[in-house]
């Protein structure tokens, strides 16, 4: 064994990143006068849609005793408390105190609850979760997947994933297990395996596969291959915190989609997993085919996670090795290195210079 080809990882408290947005629920799931409550980071956080169909976002706690919000009832103006009935709009501020008397000194909307900014794009609300070490930096632009044209069909999936949020990550990006997690007759058997050279170049936050022809060993791709006639090309980015996204175009055909990874606890995140395209218009069902494949993707990831963490929790050196690990250590030093940027005020100091090779098998 070439020991100079391992880097060995003592485990480590997975710490999520501050200062970006997350996705919170889907659009679908959040209707006119609704509210729905989710942990992000470790926070609670309530968002709701009011009468006029616009989303908000605030802490799910109540500053007078503590009671989450959520508990209580929303009317889509107020979100009221279910242990006092303190009463709070959509930005945070305290309108009504039903236990003060007329003429109380106390002044209702001079309490407030920390509000975040919040906003839909792609079906789903989004969170923008400031970092609390640099709460004056900029609010940056909302990420959005690659649409370039219309019309498209879109499906979203979600799942929680019992793991702490840097494996679901790296899990995410793996290259190499394909063929043992996602085995099949109609994607990539163990047999099907060969040597792949991928060229990979920095970018804002993260890094790209750069446009290349999509695996020979897969189904669907040598499908499209043959519909559509080609060059068909697959573009693979990674961008901080946390998102995956894919490219596939033939022409004026395309597959977008993008998977995020968002901490809940520490040893529990949600993936959220959302996909467009305009390719096969005329198949029928296509939407409910492509969701049920997704979901048998997405179901064997989740078992693969979750059976890894019973190993993890016993806290062994892990390691990283060749090529087909390098994104995953890629990764780790970008996000070592975006701390290290806010935290001094320094500009980024990415881990890839340049373009870059890699070669594995899968």
């Amino acid at each position: 064994m070439n020991t100079d080809l391992i880097t060995e990882l003592k485990p480590t408290k997975s710490a999520p990143l501050f200062g970006f947005w997350y996705p919170a629920v889907t659009s679908e799931a959040l209707a006119v006068g609704q509210m729905q409550t989710q942990v992000m980071l470790g926070q609670p956080i309530l968002v709701c849609r009011d009468r006029q169909g616009a989303v908000a976002a605030m802490r799910d706690i109540c500053p007078h005793r503590g009671m989450p919000l959520s508990f209580g009832h929303f009317d889509g103006e107020r979100v009221e408390c279910a242990y006092h009935g303190w009463q709070f709009d959509t930005g945070g501020r305290c309108r009504h105190i039903p236990a003060l008397v007329e003429g109380s000194a106390l002044r209702p909307e001079k309490i407030g609850i920390t509000s975040y900014p919040c906003q839909e794009a792609d079906g789903y609300v989004w969170v923008y979760l400031p970092d609390p070490q640099r709460p004056d930096l900029p609010v940056p632009e909302l990420p959005r997947l690659p649409l370039p044209s219309t019309p498209y069909r879109m499906v979203h999936i979600s799942t929680i994933l019992d793991c702490t949020i840097d494996d679901g990550i790296v899990g995410l990006m793996d290259p190499a297990h394909g063929p043992f997690v996602h085995q099949s007759s109609w994607w990539r058997t163990q047999a099907s395996m060969h040597d792949k050279a991928k060229t990979f170049e920095p970018i804002p936050n993260g890094f790209r596969m750069v446009p290349h022809a999509p695996s020979k060993n897969s189904g669907p791709y040598k499908l499209l291959n043959t519909l559509y006639g080609g060059p068909l090309t697959t573009t693979i980015d990674f961008v901080l915190p946390n998102q995956r996204f894919e490219f596939v175009q033939c022409g004026s055909m395309f597959v977008s989609s993008r998977a995020t990874v968002t901490p809940v606890g520490e040893q529990q995140c949600r993936i959220d997993f959302a996909a467009a395209w305009n390719i096969l218009p005329w198949l029928p069902l296509a939407k409910p085919l492509f969701r049920y494949f997704a979901n048998i993707f997405m179901k064997q990831d989740k078992q693969a996670m979750e059976r890894q963490a019973v190993g993890l929790k016993y806290k062994p050196a892990l390691m990283l090795i060749d090529d087909a690990d390098t994104p995953a250590k890629w990764y780790y030093k970008l996000k070592a290195a975006y701390l290290t940027s806010v935290q001094t005020g320094t500009p980024l100091d990415h881990p890839l210079k340049d373009r870059v090779t890699l070669r594995w098998r899968s």
